[in-house]
């Protein structure tokens, strides 16, 4: 005689499907902007502080929708999240891209990886010198924004556009500046200064090409003359052509 089948009545078991993962499972996959990742909720949690660790935070179902296979997605650039991982996974800190993923350490708020990252080798003498130098320059960003929008405008049919950059590396060479604007013939200027910082207007000129190239822009920069034939000052500001090559 065969014992009854205990199993409840039009519920069969099917290899094929699997129950969602519960909270307390350690093995999580993340879809990070198409990036796949495999991880632990104990990595994921391990600077309780962090973003991550909120969003995966004990006792509560993650705060993330899911993709079409179940995974949890951050809709985010995934491209230097493995950095992340590798991280909060040995503490070894990142030698390729370290700006990026400083970056993402930032928007995670994984402050220990901040911290590392910021007096690591490459990034103390981004944040400490150049970054402290830029913040000291008034409007700073704000030219840079006029500077692109100005070349971008002359740019039409055109391999090259220049730019008449002013640097003023002192309080007394705005007076000076007046008198060689004259000269510029109703040209559009874009001012930089003056600070109060030891750096010279080479060096002003240096990050302003950083930053421009930093955005996918082909740059260099020259004294400018006019067409006479005169050359500005530019021992230590003045004026200079930032040159924009777009083909």
């Amino acid at each position: 005689m065969s014992l009854p089948d205990s199993r409840t009545p039009g519920k069969q078991s099917s290899p094929g499907l699997q129950s969602p993962c519960p909270q307390s499972c350690s093995v999580v996959q993340l879809n990070v902007g198409g990036h796949v990742f495999t991880t632990s909720l104990s990595t994921l949690r391990k600077h309780p502080d962090s973003q991550l660790a909120f969003m995966f935070s004990s006792g509560q179902q993650p705060k993330l929708p899911t993709d079409a296979k179940g995974r949890y997605f951050i809709d985010r650039d995934g491209t230097h999240f493995g950095a992340i991982l590798q991280f909060l996974r040995t503490q070894r800190l990142p030698t390729e891209s370290v700006l990026e993923v400083y970056q993402e350490a930032l928007h995670y708020d994984v402050r220990t990886l901040v911290k590392q990252l910021q007096d690591s080798a490459q990034l103390f003498g981004e944040t400490v010198g150049r970054q402290q130098f830029i913040s000291r320059v008034p409007n700073y960003l704000e030219n840079l924004e006029v500077l692109v929008r100005v070349a971008r405008a002359e740019a039409i049919a055109a391999r090259h556009s220049a730019v008449i950059v002013c640097v003023l590396r002192t309080e007394e060479d705005l007076g000076r500046y007046d008198n060689a604007a004259n000269n510029l013939e109703e040209q559009e200027v874009v001012r930089f200064g003056p600070w109060k910082a030891p750096p010279t207007a080479i060096d002003l000129l240096d990050c302003i090409k950083m930053d421009v190239e930093a955005r996918g822009y082909k740059v260099r920069y020259e004294p400018h003359s006019s067409d006479r034939g005169f050359l500005f000052k530019t021992n230590d500001g003045f004026l200079y052509k930032l040159i924009f090559t777009w083909w």
